[in-house]
């Protein structure tokens, strides 16, 4: 397998097994969240380095250490982003399989299992995005929805569009659910890495909301902001972010 085709397989496969962690009815509440976490990460942990064991790994569910540091190649993954979404049977939840080449959020694949039977959107296989010419739909959390993005809402005459996990807001602008992701609120690498390098695949912008680049297997994995937008909309809403800032 390319790495691509493994990151895909590798998602796909986590989702099933996490599917089936839930359908077993040995599990309820956190401890759901909980078993589910454990037993895809340890399936993809153990699967990355059976397959590629010179590459780095850093996980959401695994102790970090300072070996990936040295690594061009890092794999970065989440075996469970929105386990809330999870344990409610939702939709909006994901599998995140990604890798960052000297930092650069460059291949993968983020799993919806929980959408169509499993879908799987990959860095290999963009698909075209659906046409949108109205106003701007921008994806927010559904409980604590991002200050900047309600105000850039407002400043754009959008509306908001509440959803789960980083992941599934990420494939929701592919899928044409929605035009922009901004989010502000503290999130970690496993977060955003496989989304990020999906969406540029598919030709969508992907920043931090200064516009800088995004740069992964950094020693400290905290990342606080991201911005994933139909190209279109990147300009408009990092003016309205800089125009923010400055009034601040």
């Amino acid at each position: 397998m390319t790495d691509a085709e493994l990151a895909a397989h590798l998602s796909a496969c986590a989702g099933r097994i996490l599917i089936e962690v839930r359908e077993s009815g040995m599990f309820e509440g956190k401890a759901l969240g909980k078993a589910g976490d454990q037993t895809a990460n340890q399936f993809l942990v153990h699967a990355l380095r059976e397959q590629r064991p010179d590459d780095g790994l850093l996980s959401e569910e695994s102790k970090d250490t300072d070996e990936r540091l040295g690594k061009s190649r890092v794999w970065i993954v989440d075996p469970v982003d929105g386990t809330r979404e999870y344990g409610e049977a939702r939709s909006d939840w994901a599998v995140h399989v990604g890798m960052a080449v000297d930092g650069v959020p460059t291949l993968g694949a983020v799993a919806l299992p929980g959408l169509d039977g499993g879908t799987v959107f990959r860095t290999d296989k963009p698909v075209e995005l659906p046409a949108h010419d109205g106003k701007p739909r921008l994806l927010v959390s559904r409980t604590r929805p991002a200050a900047e993005a309600v105000a850039v809402a407002d400043a754009l005459g959008g509306e908001l569009v509440p959803m789960g996990s980083a992941g599934a807001k990420a494939m929701a602008v592919i899928r044409g659910e929605a035009d922009i992701y901004l989010h502000s609120g503290g999130q970690y690498e496993w977060d955003s890495c496989a989304p990020a390098a999906v969406a540029l695949a598919h030709g969508l912008h992907a920043s931090r909301i200064d516009g800088s680049p995004l740069v992964y297997n950094q020693r400290d994995t905290y990342m606080p902001d991201l911005l994933i937008c139909r190209p279109e909309w990147a300009e408009p809403v990092l003016s309205q972010l800089r125009a923010m800032a400055a009034a601040d």
